[in-house]
């Protein structure tokens, strides 16, 4: 590949990676579908691709491939004959009109609007959370079916039907009136924590940019929603976690984890805030799920103050917790917490079975877990097993160099 299309690969790729949920929301206010704005501006990054090499690279990328993909949208509307469609059309050029007044220099961001009309009475809630990751984030199905731990074909049938749903429905994209917004908030906040796990999770600096926009997005959410307390609950998670961003590698770039870590590297400032909101959000005496969640990073935290981390708490936390979300993935950080606080061999009994959560036959920190707990036990070959089938499970190099060497030091403990 030659040095210019190299150049314009690049810059389409990162504005796909940067951009596709701010362009995809702006073209749905157009297009009131989410499935033809989607096919629009991939037509205008083919565009872009054909394009480019020739006439450079524009100034504003972004700017370029929604005037592409609006032209797109409006060439499809003039070959149209029916009535309605003409009157669609000159709806469209008086918006286009408007926006080369208002909107010239700038693309705005209406991703918040795109998750909240995702978020709407008329989609079934079980999809909205994944529809808005993939509508706002451009991730894939199978992305979501592993954050949502479903299986792939499953989730792409279920976001085809949402996004025909919506279409059929005519559901408007933009931010609910306030009265509106308590009864799509759980999905948005699900959706918003979801984008900052999959950043999270990944240690790819590529990736950061999903955290970070989270947390924007949970900022925008508490302006919206300020006495709402698990918007704040959910503030305060993502600062516990984000505070520890710094210690999760060391300088060689080798994964840490969490009991290891180096509290100095922590961010108290971030560590502060969280607290602070997590003290707002207990004032309002309503618990949930992220409110919870917040308070065992507390916990967790708390140890830049003690030698040893409270497992009695947490495990207390984690027992409300499941009994609130009956979730497969909280019962495995409670079955962890049991073994710290009550003793190994009742940490592993807790453990969820498979049988009862077959969802969890692929889920990477399932096995990671179980072989901990195994090795704790003493059942060193069934450690190694687990191990094997987390390192199989897991993308990130240096969390399977990790896991590789816990198995490898039970090796060697054999032999000795």
């Amino acid at each position: 590949m030659n040095p210019v299309d190299q150049l314009a690969g690049d810059v389409a790729q990162r504005v796909a990676r940067e951009s596709y949920g701010k362009l995809i929301a702006i073209l749905a206010r157009r297009t009131r579908d989410v499935a033809s704005a989607e096919d629009f501006l991939a037509e205008a990054f083919a565009s872009a691709l054909e394009s480019w090499p020739r006439t450079g690279v524009p100034n504003n990328p972004e700017a370029w491939l929604i005037a592409v993909a609006k032209r797109k949208h409006l060439d499809g509307l003039r070959q149209s004959q029916t009535r309605a469609d003409s009157a669609s059309h000159l709806q469209l050029l008086r918006e286009e009109i408007e926006d080369m007044g208002l909107h010239q220099n700038n693309i705005p961001d209406d991703r918040l609007a795109l998750m909240f009309a995702c978020a709407h009475p008329a989609i079934d809630t079980d999809i909205r959370s994944p529809l808005m990751l993939q509508t706002v984030l451009g991730m894939t199905a199978e992305q979501i079916a592993a954050a949502f731990l479903v299986a792939p074909a499953t989730m792409g049938q279920r976001l085809a039907r949402a996004k025909a749903k919506i279409k059929l429905a005519g559901i408007p994209f933009r931010v609910p009136d306030q009265h509106e917004l308590s009864e799509r908030l759980d999905a948005v906040l699900d959706a918003i924590y979801a984008m900052f796990n999959h950043g999270w999770t990944s240690f790819d600096a590529e990736e950061n940019n999903l955290v970070e926009d989270a947390m924007w997005f949970s900022s925008l959410v508490v302006e919206l929603q300020p006495d709402q307390p698990e918007t704040l609950g959910l503030s305060a998670l993502m600062l516990f976690l984000h505070s520890r961003f710094r210690a999760r590698r060391s300088a060689e770039g080798v994964f840490v984890p969490l009991a290891d870590q180096d509290v100095t590297l922590w961010d108290d400032e971030k560590i502060d805030l969280a607290e602070f909101l997590l003290r707002k959000a207990s004032e309002m005496n309503s618990i949930g799920r992220f409110q919870l969640e917040a308070a065992i990073q507390s916990a967790h935290v708390a140890r830049r103050f003690a030698s040893v981390t409270d497992w009695h708490v947490i495990n207390q936390f984690y027992a409300i917790l499941f009994q609130l979300t009956g979730s497969p993935v909280v019962k495995l950080n409670w079955a962890y917490a049991i073994g710290e606080d009550s003793g190994w061999e009742v940490g592993l009994a807790a453990l969820p079975k498979i049988e009862e959560f077959p969802e969890l036959t692929n889920y990477q920190p399932y096995f990671a877990v179980r072989a901990a707990l195994l090795e704790k036990c003493g059942q060193v070959l069934a450690a190694q097993q687990d191990y094997d089938k987390a390192i199989a499970l897991e993308h990130d190099s240096e969390v399977r160099a990790f896991l590789a060497h816990k198995r490898d030091k039970l090796s060697l403990s054999t032999l000795q």
